[in-house]
C-alpha cells in the first residue's frame, strides 16, 4: 500500500535582527521589473496625459511660484531666472514626496497579491520608487531643456547629479519602507478589529 510522506516544518521566529535580505531581492529582479513596467503602463494608460503629467505637475507649480514668489513678493533668486531656479528645485522634490507617498501605500495596494504568493516584500516600496524615476527623467529632460532656452552653462559640478539621484533614491526607499510597514500593519490591524 503507497503511503504518502509525512512532512513536518518549523516557523521559527529569526534568532538575529531583521536583515534586508537584497540576495532574494536580487533573486526576484524580473518580478521586479514587472511591477514597474506593469505601474508605469497603468498610470501613463489611465491619465489624459498620459507621461506629459509627470512634466505637468513640476512644470505648473514652477508657474505659480514664478508668479508669486518671483513677481509678486519679489523673492531673490541668487540671479538665477526665477522660472529656473523654481523647478531645479521641484523636479527632485517632486520625485521624493511622490515617491514616499507610493511607497507608503504599496503593500497595502497590493495587499491581494501578498496574500497569493510568496515573494520579498521589499519588492513593492522598491517597484513604487523606480516608477517614480521615470517621471524624474522625463521632468529633468524639461529641465535640460529650460537650461539651454536660458542659455545656463553647466559646471563640473555636473558630474555629482547620478550621486545626488542615487541618495534621493536611497532616502525615498529608507523612508518609504519604514511607512509600507507601518502602514500596512495599520491597515491589517483595522481590517481585523472591524470584522
Amino acid at each position: 500500500m503507497n503511503q504518502s510522506p509525512e512532512f513536518h516544518f518549523t516557523i521559527e521566529p529569526p534568532s538575529t535582527r531583521a536583515v534586508l535580505r537584497l540576495g532574494e531581492l536580487w533573486t526576484y529582479r524580473e518580478l521586479l521589473f514587472f511591477f514597474v513596467w506593469r505601474d508605469v503602463k497603468v498610470r501613463y494608460k489611465q491619465t489624459l496625459f498620459g507621461a506629459a503629467w509627470a512634466v505637468l505637475q513640476p512644470f505648473l507649480t514652477m508657474l505659480i511660484f514664478s508668479v508669486f514668489f518671483g513677481l509678486l513678493m519679489g523673492v531673490k533668486s541668487a540671479g538665477a531666472p526665477y522660472p529656473l531656479f523654481a523647478y531645479t528645485a521641484l523636479v527632485p522634490w517632486t520625485f521624493f514626496s511622490t515617491s514616499i507617498l507610493a511607497a507608503a501605500n504599496s503593500l497595502v495596494n497590493n495587499s491581494n497579491l501578498l496574500k497569493k504568493t510568496y515573494f520579498p516584500r521589499l519588492t513593492m516600496p522598491v517597484a513604487s520608487i523606480l516608477e517614480r524615476v521615470v517621471d524624474f527623467v522625463f521632468a529633468f529632460l524639461v529641465l535640460l531643456g529650460m537650461l539651454l532656452f536660458y542659455k545656463v552653462e553647466l559646471s563640473a559640478n555636473i558630474i555629482f547629479l547620478p550621486l545626488f539621484l542615487l541618495l534621493a533614491v536611497v532616502t525615498s526607499l529608507g523612508v518609504g519602507v519604514w511607512l509600507a510597514a507601518s502602514t500596512y500593519v495599520s491597515a491589517m490591524s483595522n481590517t481585523l478589529c472591524h470584522s
